[in-house]
C-alpha cells in the first residue's frame, strides 16, 4: 500500500552546486565554468551535478568536486536549498548549495575535467546562470560570518603565511581595510598562531616572519571554553 502511495507523488531532480572560494595572497577568488550544454550553453556557471540514489548530499557534493576538479579533503559546508519552481527551465530541479574553501597555491587540480574552468576575482565575476548569483551572494555572507567566529580563513592560506597575507585575506573576505596594529594585536591575543624562525624574503628587503595556525592548540582551547572572535 505504501509503495502505491509513493508512486502517486511527483518526482523532482535534486542537484548540488558548489561555490568554490580560493585566495591568491591578494584577492578572494571564485571558481566558475562555462556551461557546455543547453539551456544556457556557453554561459558561466557554478560547478554542480545531481544526487545519485546511493549517496547523501555531502557525498554528492564531495563527488562532484572531486570528479570535476580533482580536489578532495577540503573544507565544505552546506549552505542553503533553492527550490523556485522555474529556477531551471529544463526540468523541475531543487538545488542544495555548498561552499568550499581552498588555498589556490597549494592545490594542483590534478585530473581536472573542466577545460573552460577559471578563477575570477569575486568583484569581477561574470553574470551567472539561473539563481547561481544568489547562491554566491549568500555564500559570501556566510563566509564573512564564519570568518569572524571560526578560524576557517586558514583553509584559504598555505600552511605557512605572513601576517600581512593573513590581514589581506580578512580584508578580502570582509571587503574593508583593517588597521594593521589592531589586527595583529587581536590575533596575538587569540594565541592560536605559531611564529616560525623562517621568513618570506620576497615581500621586503628584511623579509617577513612566517606563521602557522596551531589547530591542536585551538581545539584544546575550544574544549576549555575558548571563543574565536575577531
Amino acid at each position: 500500500m505504501a509503495l502505491n502511495y509513493y508512486k502517486k507523488e511527483d518526482k523532482v531532480l535534486l542537484a548540488v552546486d558548489c561555490i568554490i572560494f580560493g585566495f591568491d595572497k591578494k584577492n578572494l577568488k571564485l571558481l566558475l565554468v562555462k556551461r557546455n550544454f543547453e539551456p544556457e550553453k556557453g554561459n558561466w556557471s557554478l560547478i554542480g551535478g545531481f544526487l545519485k540514489k546511493d549517496e547523501n548530499l555531502d557525498e554528492a557534493a564531495a563527488r562532484v568536486l572531486q570528479t570535476l576538479t580533482g580536489l578532495n579533503n577540503i573544507y565544505m559546508e552546506q549552505l542553503y536549498a533553492y527550490s523556485m519552481v522555474d529556477r531551471d527551465p529544463a526540468e523541475r530541479t531543487i538545488s542544495v548549495a555548498y561552499f568550499a574553501l581552498i588555498d589556490i597555491e597549494s592545490h594542483q587540480f590534478e585530473g581536472v575535467q573542466l577545460d573552460t574552468a577559471g578563477w575570477f576575482d569575486l568583484k569581477k565575476a561574470p553574470p551567472l546562470i539561473f539563481d547561481h548569483g544568489m547562491m554566491v551572494e549568500k555564500a559570501v555572507s556566510r563566509l564573512r560570518r564564519r570568518a569572524l567566529t571560526k578560524p576557517i580563513g586558514f583553509e584559504l592560506l598555505p600552511e605557512k603565511f605572513t601576517m600581512r597575507q593573513l590581514q589581506a585575506l580578512y580584508e578580502s573576505i570582509l571587503d574593508k581595510k583593517l588597521d594593521k596594529r589592531n589586527f595583529v594585536n587581536k590575533f596575538n591575543s587569540l594565541d592560536v598562531l605559531v611564529k616560525l624562525d623562517e621568513k618570506d624574503m620576497t615581500v621586503a628587503r628584511k623579509g617577513a616572519y612566517l606563521y602557522q595556525f596551531d589547530k591542536d592548540k585551538y581545539d584544546r582551547k575550544v574544549e576549555e571554553g575558548f571563543s574565536f572572535k575577531l
